[in-house]
């Protein structure tokens, strides 16, 4: 497995990866898939901003990504970032997940990132993001009560935060 800097190439896997959660689960709040020049902005944004995106692949294929994106849009909040992990279903359990993590720790480390914050969807049956957010040392930092509402369900989110900057 190699973790790397995402490309222009990696992004058609991305959206495929991507499209699985936002159709059959509710991981992920979005209702649509992003469309394949959304995905393309979102790199452009991320590399501008010197945020990682990055891809696990293995046997030269993309199935798994990670990204870092700005936490809110005000200028105060710049040293604050949100991640996101998504995994090809037919590859979690491999450790893909810790391994992007780690590696996204890392990068925001070095790109300046001091709070790194993950939001995530509590469906009562996820009991493995949390788990893996807190094994690298993520705190609970609160719960949004029925925040979400995706196929007939009322949805919270957890959020969790780390702090990089010690």
């Amino acid at each position: 497995m190699e973790i790397r800097q995402a490309t222009a190439a990696d992004l058609d896997a991305v959206g495929e990866i991507f499209a699985h959660y936002v159709t059959h689960t509710v991981i992920t709040f979005m209702e649509t898939p992003p469309t394949p020049a959304e995905w393309h902005r979102k790199l452009t944004e991320l590399t501008g901003l010197r945020l990682p995106f990055l891809v696990a692949e293995t046997d030269g294929r993309v199935v798994g990504f990670a990204t870092a994106s700005p936490w809110r849009t005000q200028p105060a909040y710049r040293h604050t970032a949100e991640n996101s992990i998504y995994l090809s279903p037919g590859h979690t359990g491999r450790g893909l997940g810790r391994a992007l993590l780690d590696a996204l720790l890392a990068r925001c480390a070095e790109a300046g990132v001091r709070q790194l914050i993950a939001v995530i969807a509590d469906t009562g049956d996820n009991g493995a993001s949390p788990a893996l957010h807190r094994a690298f040392g993520f705190t609970d930092a609160g719960r949004l009560t029925a925040v979400g509402h995706k196929q007939g369900r009322w949805l919270d989110t957890l959020l969790l935060q780390r702090d990089l900057s010690r």
